[in-house]
């Protein structure tokens, strides 16, 4: 069946084109993340709007360029798979908006999520890793989800309470992120912070966008989490291996049954921790 064709159409081929999309049929109260998930492929979202419409199953999402919204309505107009988040299949056209404009309460209204605007950098210069180390040194940090915006690089930061969030957001405020925490090119990295209206943010899996510190037991996003443990080539073209304290150890030609007693030895003779894993089991697994 040719797109567009049946059921409902999922493009509407007379609207003017726009940076900002409609997205309809969405789950219900699909997360900011699921939809920049379907839709960062095809450039780089710099707004979104969720859960809009009765039902809470519209959003619009808006890119940088004219070029890249264009580029996603025509893939799936041509393509015989249907956008689809969760297995649904969801519904695109071009917005009558030319961009989105957020009016959400907050900002100087106190409360336990922080939003934090990070100056001076690009997504992926400040690791989700490095904004928990600055920001637990004042209290348990729940939860962290990160995206790119107009506004720049951002975070939201969720504590247990209001006091906590006020006494990170007094301390950090207008303040700069270490510099041995950054990465060499990065010069000047200053945090604007303010209140957010969320009070519990929805993090549906662990990756480098977003953690929740609640929850050992949140799936992980293998694919979002393996675009961050790539190994990079060092200056002779070889790849470098990640620095850890952690050590992978495979046995080939196993003569004689591994034990966590033998793994214990292995640590305390290199002061490491060791995981060891059978060579069979790792086939099987």
């Amino acid at each position: 069946m040719a797109p567009g064709q049946g059921g409902q159409q999922q493009f509407r081929y007379t609207q003017t084109p726009s940076k900002v999309l409609h997205v309809r049929n969405l789950p219900w109260e699909c997360t900011e993340e699921e939809l920049v998930a379907l839709c960062e492929p095809f450039g780089r979202i710099v707004n979104t709007m969720c859960n809009v419409g009765a039902n809470k199953n519209q959003a619009f999402v808006e890119f940088a360029d004219l070029n890249q919204a264009i580029s996603m309505v025509s893939y799936y107009a041509s393509s015989s798979e249907p956008a689809q988040v969760r297995g649904k299949t969801v519904y695109i056209q071009y917005s009558n908006r030319q961009e989105i404009t957020n009016n959400k309460s907050g900002g100087d209204v106190p409360g336990n999520v922080l939003l934090v605007t990070i100056e001076g950098v690009e997504a992926g210069d400040v690791s989700i890793d490095v904004i928990h180390l600055v920001f637990s040194a004042f209290g348990f940090v729940h939860k962290i989800a990160t995206f790119e915006k107009a506004a720049g690089f951002q975070a939201l930061i969720q504590y247990t309470d209001a006091e906590t969030a006020a006494s990170a957001r007094n301390a950090l405020d207008g303040r700069r992120i270490p510099r041995y925490l950054l990465p060499e090119h990065i010069t000047s990295c200053h945090l604007r912070i303010s209140y957010s209206a969320h009070t519990d943010l929805s993090i549906k899996f662990q990756s480098h966008r977003s953690r929740d510190y609640t929850n050992p037991f949140l799936p992980v996003n293998p694919s979002a989490i393996e675009g961050t443990l790539q190994a990079l080539p060092g200056h002779d073209g070889k790849k470098k291996e990640l620095e850890s304290n952690v050590l992978l150890a495979s046995i080939e030609n196993l003569q004689y049954a591994v034990t966590v007693d033998s793994e214990e030895e292995i640590g305390r003779e290199t002061g490491q921790n060791v995981d060891v894993i059978n060579q069979t089991d790792a086939h099987n697994t």
